[in-house]
């Protein structure tokens, strides 16, 4: 017992989530001030924003399985490591060609490092997993929500954008010595009870590609969301609080997130009434000219669109068997490839029919999200009975 009371593999965890949260976060909201630096056009400023995108989307699917295979305190390690000299690197930088390069390298580290911290708290603690899986997607959105807000807090009184990287250089120097303390032993010993030993069955390749396809059309919807919601606000509703109601948005996930978390027991009805939610909070978002109302909306649409990551992580667990970065990774590939087409087909469509018809269209994708979830949670039940 004593041994449990010294356990904080799960804080590291925890906070190696939260630290690439801020990163991404606060990348974003540093990117008009990189592109001042390096003379930047804006087109060159949307290319230096795609490649930590595109350096996150690949890293699950090159990484996953490797994860699994070199054993996940392992590979975390090895990932804090390249994160390091890559943050540390772009403080000193000067050529545009090689800051690309270190972006890509972060990119890369944050994308497998989310997962793969994921995957070592299902892994590390069998017992309690479902909770903290679910606590875990907490971190990142509050890294990123509270990271705008502290490089604004810099970049104004004279500080340079540098500062964000340096940070997160030492952070990961923390996280990697807790990481080398810790050890990788399991921290709890499955009890027998439903739900105690998830990484006992085997991998189920249709369940995970099932939750691949709810996750692949809630986070493109998201994207199609949260990058064009302040248009919306200002082209159609004429409003300037379209940044308020993305904030807004963003600040409800993360009690959301903690709440199926605390409910991890009812996930799968917690997913289908997500699931069901969104695209009726939009029919009706979509319809009104009061800017009040449509920012108050953005309070629901949020909260519902929270809950539908963790709900989805904890109802894979039993299917993902020992392979947990593997099936982890598979998932966060998706959510990387519905974001890339999503946002860009929102944009189309909103060329040609209006922001609030491209959204409506895009939420018309949930049908399939029903459809999905309803057979991996038939599957779920077949095998609790068989």
């Amino acid at each position: 017992m004593s041994r449990s009371r010294r356990d904080y593999l799960w804080v590291i965890l925890f906070l190696i989530v939260f630290i690439n949260g801020f990163e991404a976060g606060g990348y974003q909201a540093s990117l008009w001030s990189i592109g001042k630096d390096f003379d930047l056009s804006m087109s060159s400023m949307g290319l230096f924003a795609s490649m930590e995108l595109f350096a996150a989307m690949l890293a699950p699917i090159l990484l996953g399985r490797w994860a699994d295979l070199v054993e996940k305190h392992r590979s975390i390690s090895v990932m804090l490591c390249l994160q390091i000299g890559a943050a540390f690197t772009v403080l000193y930088v000067k050529s545009d060609l090689l800051f690309l390069l270190c972006i890509f390298f972060l990119g890369l580290t944050t994308g497998a490092l989310q997962f793969i911290a994921i995957a070592a708290v299902a892994d590390a603690y069998p017992v309690s997993g479902r909770k903290k899986v679910a606590y875990i997607t907490t971190m990142y959105a509050l890294g990123a929500l509270l990271s705008p807000l502290l490089v604004d807090f810099y970049l104004r009184h004279g500080l340079n954008w540098r500062l964000l990287f340096g940070f997160l250089g030492a952070c990961s120097v923390l996280c990697l010595a807790g990481m080398i303390r810790s050890g990788s032993a399991v921290r709890e010993l499955p009890d027998g009870r439903s739900g105690a030993a998830e990484g006992e069955g085997k991998f189920v390749l249709s369940a995970i590609l099932l939750l691949c396809v709810i996750m692949c059309i809630y986070v493109g919807f998201e994207n199609g969301f949260t990058f064009f919601v302040d248009t919306l606000f200002t082209d159609v509703l004429k409003a300037s609080t379209g940044k308020f109601a993305l904030s807004l948005f963003w600040a409800v996930m993360i009690p959301a997130r903690f709440f199926v978390g605390y409910c991890s027991r009812h996930v799968k009805k917690i997913l289908i009434a997500s699931i069901l939610m969104i695209p009726c909070i939009m029919l009706f978002l979509t319809s009104l000219s009061n800017t009040t109302l449509v920012l108050l909306l953005c309070i629901p649409l949020g909260f519902a669109s929270g809950a539908i990551y963790p709900s989805v992580l904890t109802i894979m667990l039993p299917f993902a068997g020992k392979s947990t970065a593997t099936a982890t990774g598979m998932i966060t590939s998706a959510t990387g490839i519905g974001g890339v087409i999503f946002t860009a087909m929102t944009g189309f469509l909103a060329d040609r029919w209006g922001m609030q018809a491209a959204m409506l269209i895009l939420v018309s994708f949930f049908s399939l999200s029903l459809l999905s979830a309803l057979s991996v949670i038939r599957l779920s039940d077949r095998r609790k009975t068989g």
